[in-house]
């Protein structure tokens, strides 16, 4: 890796590991529900909690949400939990969240961030010092271990004198192909 791939890559780590914990954003009317991440972005997933909850399932509905959440016992405390997914084509603004929980319906808001837009890439799409790649069979051949086993051993005497009468036999068989396309193919 680069020093400056090195530099980037800890940089956003760092960033990640100080970055807060985004707290919980409770309605404003004291209607304990909670919405956790409190300002998440279009497309983004949510948990909301309602807290004394006379039911022991709840329904949260908001125009920000794809659909509607369903909330159900989370421990022994009596919270109800349930996640969601915001609208990817919602706006930025406070939305209202109704929950209904029994009879009674509690109003919170879910505070939708701005749409993020995705990082320009630094880096050039295609490589610039491409790796040398390749070799295929040669590959052993090449190989910097420079034990005896690694490398074997190269063609000797017996090896020389098989390929000179393979070569001999060959040059015949030619040679007697010619003399019988001259002879008119006879034999």
């Amino acid at each position: 890796m680069s020093s400056l791939k090195v530099t980037v890559c800890a940089g956003a780590a760092l960033a990640l590991v100080l970055t807060p914990v985004a707290p919980a954003a409770y309605a404003a009317d004291g209607g304990g529900v909670s919405v956790t991440p409190s300002s998440p972005a279009p497309g983004g997933d949510v948990t909301l909690r309602v807290s004394d909850c006379a039911a022991t399932t709840a329904l949260a509905t908001s125009a920000a949400f794809d659909s509607e959440v369903r909330l159900s016992p989370a421990g022994e405390d009596g919270e109800l939990v349930g996640s969601g997914r915001i609208r990817s084509t919602t706006d930025a603004d406070a939305h209202a969240v109704w929950v209904t929980c029994g009879d009674a319906v509690r109003r919170g808001t879910v505070t939708v961030a701005e749409r993020r837009r995705p990082a320009t890439p630094t880096a050039p799409a295609s490589p610039v010092a491409p790796v040398d790649a390749g070799g295929g069979g040669a590959v052993r051949l090449a190989a910097p271990d420079t034990r005896d086993e690694a490398r074997p051993a190269p063609p000797g005497t017996a090896h020389t004198v098989t390929g000179l009468v393979l070569a001999a036999i060959a040059a015949v068989a030619v040679a007697l192909r010619g003399v019988r396309s001259r002879n008119g193919g006879a034999g």
